[in-house]
């Protein structure tokens, strides 16, 4: 497979999976999940990196460690920005 679409299919469902996690609505849409579940793979990846000395691979990894990056940059989104977002 394309590294490209696998990076594209993991971002989409690490950035739904952490939008349904974080109460409110996400900002943008199908493309901010997209955009918030590509950022979240860096920042996992980071993340695990720089904390555990290693990432996971395969779907299952790759999506869990996108997904907890995920999560922690809409948290600091909305600490930064101060946006509340309504789930209307």
């Amino acid at each position: 497979m394309d590294p490209l679409l696998y990076w594209i299919i993991v971002g989409v469902i690490a950035g739904l999976l952490a939008k349904s996690t974080v109460p409110g609505a996400g900002p943008g849409g199908c493309l901010g999940d997209l955009v918030t579940g590509i950022v979240g793979a860096f920042v996992g990846g980071w993340l695990f990196k720089t904390f555990l000395g290693h990432t996971y691979g395969g779907w299952v990894g790759s999506t869990a460690v996108a997904f907890v990056g995920a999560v922690v940059f809409l948290l600091i989104l909305r600490a930064v920005t101060g946006r509340r977002y309504s789930s209307d």
